[in-house]
């Protein structure tokens, strides 16, 4: 058996390098987070100062990993997906998309891997496992196999199809970062862990072409990826708008401050940030991975400098610090390592080398966003209006919702519309109920409107994979709720209609 051979101290180093590097980049793109949404940010970023880095404790892309981490130290490197579903259930953090609607089914009865899948989470292709999924790269040095095999077990947690492919391709790179200095083969690493047949893996495969045809021209290759991927989103809320959340168009931006980065560690957040939409999340992954490649010892201190004031404090709603996780990920890579046929000695370690075998292609679509429906258009049929439903709020600023609400059980509105797909909008609140939902006149799986806090979604009850067509979505409320929920509110905005392509 082949091996590769890297000294304890270099592990070591390489992970606090990885950590590190994820931490300066969520901090460094947060102030310019989706507020450059299909267009290059060309303005001044902010200044980086050693206390910006600060702002990580706070960020998602470190405490949602977190918990998957922590959970597998406590469980064992067989942890089930069960098993870190239920661990991410009961979590108490802010969450957003594939997150929060995975957190939300989990709580109501659908266990992981369900809680990931598009029959329930209509976010199933968005960035969520891609921003959280580096402690599976980093505990797998050279060993893809591995972090393919661990990151199935994770990422069906919260995403399925493409939105789980960017978590095994970024930790396809981090195993390769450890033995490989050249970037564009850390990025071929990453693209094999997953089918090239996928869109992500034509999106990366077209990334690694324009930018051998344009090299030093990363604004170009931003334009042939906006121009050829940056459409259709699936995710409701980018629907027909700039915003976009996909994991794969975020993952070229990943990508992209890679390849023109060019090992730089200030370029390549750079670029990465400048590309825009989720400019904190694809900054943090891209600085992790070179972060990786690097070392700790070798990022320049203007970036790490920070790091060391903070290195014992806890990331919110974890029990890790930097240290700690650092810690941590070292002892996990060196039992994964083992289990894998490698050796461990006290100064270094032998790492077997494993071919790169992509994960099985999944693939599963909404259709091209077509219109969207506000519940004021003629669309909506509210029966008996003036008995049954009112016009109502919920939220504020971002959160914000305005429908219709139902007054009582029974309440019943019905949608007609043209299309293969639809995603019906509303509020999710602690006080929401529940209605049956009939789709042409037969009953399907029912809406539930409770959500428990700290969880963002506007996404009530969505279907896909209808034939082309006229439709009937027919919404009767109920006099239930869920035991946790402190009202019956079925509060609906609008509905989001896709056609087959």
């Amino acid at each position: 058996m082949e091996t590769r051979t890297i000294t304890r101290i270099a592990l070591e180093d390489s992970i606090r390098g990885g950590w590190a590097g994820k931490m300066v980049g969520v901090a460094y793109g947060s102030p310019t987070e989706f507020s450059f949404n299909g267009m290059i940010n060309e303005s001044e970023l902010p200044p980086w100062r050693p206390e910006t880095v600060e702002n990580a404790i706070h960020q998602d892309d470190l405490y949602v990993g977190m918990t998957m981490s922590e959970t597998m130290d406590r469980l064992g490197l067989d942890a089930t997906t069960e098993q870190f579903g239920e661990a991410f259930k009961n979590s108490q953090y802010d969450l957003w998309h594939a997150n929060a609607s995975a957190r939300r089914l989990l709580n109501l009865g659908i266990k992981a891997p369900m809680s990931g899948h598009p029959r329930y989470n209509v976010h199933a292709n968005d960035i969520d496992f891609q921003i959280e999924a580096d402690f599976i790269g980093m505990m797998c040095p050279g060993l893809p196999q591995e972090s393919n095999k661990y990151g199935e077990r994770v990422g069906r947690v919260m995403n399925h199809g493409d939105g789980l492919y960017g978590g095994l391709f970024l930790d396809g790179m981090y195993t390769a970062a450890y033995f490989e200095k050249d970037v564009r083969k850390v990025v071929e690493t990453g693209l094999a862990c997953i089918p090239a047949e996928s869109e992500y893996g034509q999106v990366i495969r077209d990334l690694l072409a324009w930018s051998a045809q344009n090299p030093g021209d990363w604004k170009k290759a931003w334009r042939l990826i906006e121009e050829k991927w940056d459409k259709n989103d699936a995710c409701p809320d980018g629907a027909l708008r700039p915003f976009n959340i996909d994991a794969k168009i975020n993952g070229a931006y990943v990508v992209l401050g890679l390849l023109y980065g060019e090992g730089d560690f200030g370029k390549t957040l750079e670029i990465s940030t400048r590309a825009g939409r989720d400019s904190d999340c694809n900054p943090s992954s891209a600085a992790g991975v070179l972060g990786v490649m690097v070392g700790y010892r070798a990022i320049p201190e203007v970036w790490k400098s920070g790091i060391p004031a903070l290195a014992d404090t806890k990331f919110e709603f974890t029990n890790s610090s930097f240290n700690d996780i650092s810690d941590a990920t070292l002892a996990r890579a060196l039992k994964v390592i083992r289990s894998a046929g490698g050796k461990v000695s006290e100064t270094e370690v032998a790492i077997p080398r494993q071919r790169t075998i992509p994960a099985k292609l999944e693939q599963w679509d909404m259709g091209v966003p077509d219109r969207r429906i506000d519940f004021k258009e003629p669309a909506w049929d509210w029966k008996n209006k003036e008995n049954h439903w009112k016009e109502g709020t919920d939220g504020e600023g971002y959160g914000k919702v305005i429908g219709m609400m139902a007054v009582d059980a029974g309440a019943e509105a019905v949608l007609t519309f043209t299309g293969s797909a639809v995603s019906i909008q509303g509020a999710l609140t602690q006080d929401g109920g529940r209605a049956d939902v009939f789709v042409d006149g037969k009953k399907d799986r029912p809406l539930d409107a409770y959500v428990g806090p700290h969880t963002y979604d506007f996404s009530l009850w969505h279907v896909y994979g209808l034939k082309q067509g006229r439709h009937a979505i027919r919404i009767v409320a109920r006099e239930d709720a869920d035991s946790r929920s402190m009202g019956h509110k079925i509060l609906i905005s609008e509905a989001v209609v896709f056609r087959d392509r």
